[in-house]
């Protein structure tokens, strides 16, 4: 028999991979509804959105810097505030253990769909502001913790924008979004198989 010391006021978990599931579904969603938008705008999908041939290689290297800096700004953040931590913990029993597949599939699916959308639909329509507004939006909760993850979405989602502005198309982007979030899916992945009280 097992107490529940979790107070009243927190929400039930939910079970394992059930949260993997709603992400992936809101994912694939998200990314529909960027294609259509888009369509419905360009009258198709256009290449060179997702790329400029002649410039692959440095949409490459700009997409890995822009991970390595958000990847340290968020260290600094995750090092010197206390809420950060709070933060984290959440997330972690939130997506709860992921397998490797699982992390890199959920990674690549969310970088791909939120900057096919906010960038390539939200952007592309009514420019970067807007579109970083929107994104931090999306990235909320009643927590004070998650407050935090709010603001860290809205650089992101400025970084994210201007980047695009700068390349002219979404490569960059969406290698920086996936590579951020692979690196810290498999963090609190790894946190998550090292927390003795995750085991059953």
């Amino acid at each position: 028999m097992t107490e529940d010391n979790s107070g009243s006021n927190q929400r039930p978990a939910l079970s394992d991979g059930q949260l993997y599931r709603l992400a992936w579904a809101f994912y694939l969603l998200l990314a529909i509804a960027g294609v259509l938008w888009i369509g419905v705008r360009e009258r198709t999908i256009p290449s060179r959105l997702f790329f400029d041939p002649e410039a692959v290689l440095l949409d490459f290297a700009l997409g890995v810097a822009v991970a390595a800096l958000l990847l340290l700004v968020w260290q600094l953040v995750d090092r010197f505030v206390p809420l950060a931590r709070e933060l984290e913990e959440r997330l972690r029993i939130a997506i709860g253990p992921l397998e490797p597949s699982e992390a890199i599939g959920l990674a690549l699916l969310s970088g791909f769909s939120e900057e096919l959308f906010f960038r390539g639909a939200v952007q592309g329509s009514w420019g970067w502001p807007l579109a970083a507004a929107l994104f931090a939006a999306v990235h909320t909760g009643g927590e004070r913790s998650m407050w935090l993850w709010t603001a860290f979405a809205a650089l992101s989602g400025v970084v994210f924008g201007l980047l695009t502005v700068w390349t002219g198309n979404l490569l960059a982007a969406i290698l920086g979004h996936i590579l951020f979030n692979l690196v810290n899916l498999y963090r609190l992945t790894k946190r998550h198989e090292g927390d003795p009280t995750s085991a059953a």
